[in-house]
């Protein structure tokens, strides 16, 4: 009997715990949907400032905008992080052509973040078409003096479109640098891109340790030109390439990190991150990658003090700088973490566009896993059904902690690839709607650690 009045009492405390956050969550949500900020400051991200490629102009137009707007919440601390970042600026607008016998087609290429320029008045070889680094060795010195192209798409049946990102993104990132090695003069690579159109997508792509003297240029084509030129290459093997493009790398210059933060009220020695990157590439004004995730983490703040929630551990919001060609936003914050001695229990990024929130991907132990699982049921009445394990984010991969929780949030990926790092990733590919229930779904999830801890 005595064991039953126990089962009893814990049954009803579990119950009404519940209810209580049920309660909140539906704050959470209905704020989010008629009291957000996120949207209006996306619109001045976007439209007012532009593109925040690191080192630019606007990239510090971005963090003086972004921190005036943390200071008018009210919050206990909003400050600057100084890191050096590096400035490459891509400079004329690039053309190509296929050359096929007396046939002159201009195709749509951009150079990849990093890359060197071609010659000033460009650059004319024969096309070797590839699928992959490893295929690379099977031409060996038939490569000398000519053009790679990486034309491995990304793989339509997956589901999970990040999937087929990280299966095909090694070609860009490593492709220049293998390809010379080979003797070739350039490489160009099929955008990252599931659909076919005329945005070529740029990104980062790395010389690794080789010689400057073993630099050589590479740029991307969008997918459509990717099959014209893999069709035409099946009818004339030794069709020519033309590409000119005129980028700089130049010596690294000094950025910020935005933080604002509020304290806790109980373990304010206990530190929450929410955070996205507040860089982007060039070719638009990056609203998806990632101007969604940066004013969905300042959302996040901004709801728990229209609210007046008073957390009880302390809940910063890091605008990091630097993600999209070097990452040294989030190494620089993890760096003065550890000087601080800091102890950050969890850390959520946005970094997956703003369409609708599906869940999170989470990196933690199974017994904290198997406890946000607990939650689940809280989440779908929002449609917010997948928790599964997995990476969460680039720039709280370098944050450690003895016990950190770390979350990424999981919008729908469908039509992340058609805008990501193109001239198409512009303020009205956003829907004001899915990125508030994003920014709430980032704050529910924030608020029931927080109120209910590990």
């Amino acid at each position: 009997m005595k064991n039953l009045v126990y089962l009893l009492v814990f049954q009803s405390f579990f119950a009404f715990g519940q209810n209580s956050d049920e309660k909140k969550l539906k704050e959470i949500y209905n704020q989010a949907l008629t009291n957000a900020k996120c949207y209006s400051w996306l619109d001045y991200l976007s439209n007012k400032i532009g593109q925040r490629l690191s080192g630019s102009a606007n990239a510090e137009k971005a963090i003086l905008y972004t921190k005036e707007q943390l200071e008018t919440l009210g919050l206990d601390r909003v400050y600057l992080q100084e890191v050096m970042v590096p400035k490459w600026v891509r400079g004329e607008k690039e053309t190509a052509f296929i050359l096929d016998k007396k046939t002159k087609i201009a195709v749509p290429i951009c150079a990849l973040g990093g890359s060197i320029a071609t010659p000033k008045n460009g650059l004319t070889a024969e096309v070797v078409e590839v699928h992959s680094l490893k295929e690379l060795e099977a031409f060996g010195d038939k490569l000398k003096g000519k053009i790679v192209f990486f034309n491995r798409p990304m793989e339509p049946s997956n589901i999970e479109t990040f999937t087929s990102y990280g299966a095909c993104v090694d070609q860009r990132f490593y492709g220049a640098k293998e390809a010379s090695s080979f003797g070739a003069v350039a490489t160009i690579v099929r955008s990252m891109n599931l659909r076919l159109d005329d945005f070529p997508h740029t990104g980062a792509q790395s010389y690794g340790d080789i010689p400057k003297s073993q630099y050589i240029p590479t740029a991307a084509i969008s997918t459509n030109g990717a099959e014209l030129l893999s069709q035409l290459l099946k009818k004339n093997p030794t069709l020519q390439f033309f590409m000119k493009q005129s980028c700089q790398q130049f010596e690294d210059v000094l950025s910020y990190n935005v933080v604002g933060e509020i304290k806790g009220s109980a373990h304010p020695e206990q530190i929450m991150v929410v955070g996205g990157h507040l860089d982007s590439w060039d070719l638009a004004d990056g609203s998806q990658d990632d101007g969604a995730g940066i004013v969905q983490s300042m959302e996040v703040l901004h709801l728990f003090k229209t609210m007046g929630y008073k957390p009880k551990n302390t809940i910063r919001a890091v605008l990091f700088i630097n993600e999209e060609n070097g990452g040294r936003g989030g190494k620089k914050y993890e760096e003065l973490a550890l000087k601080n001695n800091e102890n950050h229990i969890f850390a959520m990024e946005s970094d997956s566009g703003g369409f609708s929130p599906r869940g999170f991907s989470l990196e933690c132990n199974e017994t904290d896993f198997t406890r946000i699982l607990e939650w689940k049921p809280l989440f779908e009445p929002y449609m917010i059904h997948s928790f599964t394990k997995g990476h969460s984010g680039s720039d709280i991969e370098p944050l450690t902690g003895a016990k950190i929780v770390k979350a990424g949030l999981h919008p729908d990926s469908q039509r992340y690839f058609d805008y990501h790092h193109a001239a198409n990733d512009t303020f009205d590919a956003v829907n004001k709607r899915e990125l508030e229930l994003g920014a709430a779904t980032m704050a529910a999830l924030i608020y029931l650690i927080d109120a209910n801890g590990f």
